[in-house]
C-alpha cells in the first residue's frame, strides 16, 4: 500500500536511486524539498541541469570539470612532472584535501577487474601512455588497496618502467580494501611519502 500520493512516491524513488541515499534519507529529502520555496527548488533543478550539460572530463587528466582543462592541469604552478594516477576523481579530491601534492593527477575512472569484465581498454590508460610521451619524470600509482587496485598498479608499472620513468606506489597505511575517498587526510599524506619505487 502506497503511503504518499503518486508524485510524492515518485520523486522518494528518485532520490533513493542516488548512492548512499537509502529510503528514510529519501523521504526527508522529498519532504524537505516540497517544504521548499519555488525558487529554491528551481534553482537546484536548474543547478543540477547545468552541471549534467556542462561538465566534462579534462583533457588531460580526466577529471571532472566544466573547462577544457581543470584547474590543477591549467595551473602553471604545479609540477607537471609528477602524475599521480587515481581511479576516481573522488580519490584526486581526498590527496588534494592534504595540501602536500604538487604535481599533476592522471584519473583512470575504473580498475582492472577481470571478473567483472573491465580490461585495461576500458579505463584511461591509453590517455595515460599518451602523456607520458611528455617530459614525465615519476608516476605515483595511488590505486585503492583492493585486488583489482593491486591489479591495475602491476599493470601500469609493467608498461611504464620500460620507458625509463620512475614509477612509484602509495605506501600501506592505506588499508587492504579501503577506498581512498573515505580515509582522513594524515594516513592519505603518510602513504605519499612512505611511497614506494616499483
Amino acid at each position: 500500500m502506497d503511503l504518499y500520493s503518486g508524485y510524492i512516491n515518485k520523486l522518494i524513488e528518485e532520490l533513493s536511486a542516488l548512492p548512499g541515499i537509502g529510503i528514510k534519507s529519501a523521504q526527508r529529502l522529498a519532504f524537505y524539498l516540497i517544504n521548499q520555496p519555488v525558487e529554491n527548488v528551481q534553482r537546484l533543478t536548474d543547478t543540477i541541469n547545468q552541471a549534467r550539460s556542462t561538465v566534462r572530463y579534462c583533457s588531460e587528466c580526466y577529471t571532472l570539470t566544466d573547462r577544457e582543462k581543470c584547474p590543477i592541469c591549467s595551473n602553471t604552478a604545479r609540477n607537471h612532472e609528477t602524475i599521480m594516477v587515481v581511479e576516481n576523481p573522488r580519490d584526486l579530491a581526498a590527496y588534494e584535501k592534504t595540501g602536500k601534492y604538487d604535481g599533476v593527477y592522471h584519473v583512470l575512472h575504473g580498475a582492472i577487474s577481470p571478473m567483472l569484465g573491465i580490461g585495461p581498454q576500458d579505463i584511461k590508460l591509453k590517455e595515460l601512455i599518451h602523456r607520458l610521451e611528455g617530459d614525465v619524470k615519476e608516476v605515483i600509482i595511488a590505486t585503492n588497496s583492493s585486488l583489482e587496485g593491486e591489479t591495475t598498479a602491476m599493470y601500469i608499472s609493467k608498461l611504464i618502467k620500460p620507458v625509463g620513468i620512475k614509477v612509484s606506489r602509495i605506501a600501506s597505511g592505506v588499508p587492504v580494501g579501503g577506498d581512498l575517498e573515505n580515509i582522513d587526510e594524515m594516513t592519505l599524506l603518510r602513504a605519499l611519502e612512505g611511497r614506494v619505487e616499483l
